[in-house]
C-alpha cells in the first residue's frame, strides 16, 4: 500500500519532521551512519518491522554494512529476546538475499565455550569499571548475563564496543520500562566516550519512530547518569 496515496497528508507532515526537521536540527546531527546504526536498532526495540525494512535499504545507503545490521539484530536478543527479534532475522536475511548477498555471511565470533565468561568479564569491566570483575559471581542470571550476553555477543566483530552500547541504549530507549537498565547503560557508553551530548543527539534521531514518551524518559535517565 502506498501511503502516499492513502495518507497524503500524513505522510506529507511526517516525512517533512522525520527526514528533514529532526536530521536537519542545528546542534542535534549525528553522522547519517551512526544515525542509521541507532534508527535500526531503535525500530527494533519498538517492535516496528515495517518501518525497519523500510529503513534497511537507507541504512545501507549510508554505509551499514550487511556484518554491520546482523550484528544489530543479534545483539537484540539479550535485550528483547527471541521471540521479538525472530522477525527482524527474517526479515533482514530476505533483504539480503534480495540484494544477492550470500548467507550465511562470514562469522564474527571471537569466543568459544571455555573462554566466553572470562572475555565477557572482561568487556563488562571496560565499559561499566571494575567493580563488574565479581558481579558474575552474585547469581546464575549475572553468571549468564557475563557469559551469554557480553561473551557471545559484545565480544563479537564487526561492531567495537562504544557501538555495541549505543545500539543496546537504542534497544533500552525504544521498548520502554527498562529505565533502571537505560540509565546504567548510559553511564556505559559515557565510559566509552559517548558522552550526554552524543546521547541526546541519539534520542533526538530517533524520536520520530518511538514518540515523545520514551524520548524524554530516556533524555532523564542520561541527565541522571551525567549527574551519577
Amino acid at each position: 500500500m502506498d501511503l502516499h496515496k492513502t495518507d497524503p497528508e500524513f505522510m506529507e507532515r511526517f516525512e517533512h519532521f522525520a527526514l528533514e526537521e529532526v536530521p536537519g536540527e542545528e546542534n542535534q546531527q549525528l553522522p547519517e551512519k551512526t544515525r542509521y546504526m541507532a534508527i535500526l536498532a531503535t525500530l527494533i526495540g519498538c517492535g516496528g518491522i515495517d518501518a525497519y525494512a523500510e529503513a534497511l535499504p537507507k541504512a545501507v545507503e549510508s554505509g551499514v554494512t550487511p556484518v554491520m545490521i546482523k550484528e544489530i539484530v543479534y545483539q537484540a536478543v539479550d535485550y528483547l529476546g527471541y521471540g521479538r527479534i525472530l522477525p527482524f532475522l527474517v526479515r533482514t536475511n530476505e533483504a539480503l538475499k534480495e540484494a544477492g548477498i550470500s548467507l550465511p555471511l562470514e562469522g564474527q565470533a571471537t569466543t568459544d565455550y571455555e573462554n566466553r565468561l572470562e572475555k565477557g568479564v572482561e568487556a563488562q569491566v571496560e565499559i561499566f569499571g571494575e567493580h563488574m570483575k565479581e558481579a558474575w559471581k552474585t547469581g546464575h542470571i549475572n553468571r549468564w548475563l557475563a557469559g551469554n550476553c557480553f561473551g557471545d555477543y559484545y565480544t563479537r566483530k564487526g561492531l567495537n564496543l562504544a557501538e555495541r552500547e549505543l545500539i543496546t541504549f537504542c534497544f533500552l530507549m525504544a521498548q520502554g520500562g527498562c529505565e533502571p537498565q537505560l540509565t546504567a547503560h548510559s553511564k556505559g557508553n559515557m565510559n566509552l566516550g559517548n558522552d550526554r551530548d552524543f546521547l541526546i543527539r541519539v534520542v533526538s534521531q530517533c524520536l520520530p519512530y518511538i514518540g515523545y514518551p520514551r524520548s524524554l524518559n530516556a533524555i532523564t535517565c542520561i541527565n541522571k547518569a551525567a549527574e551519577e
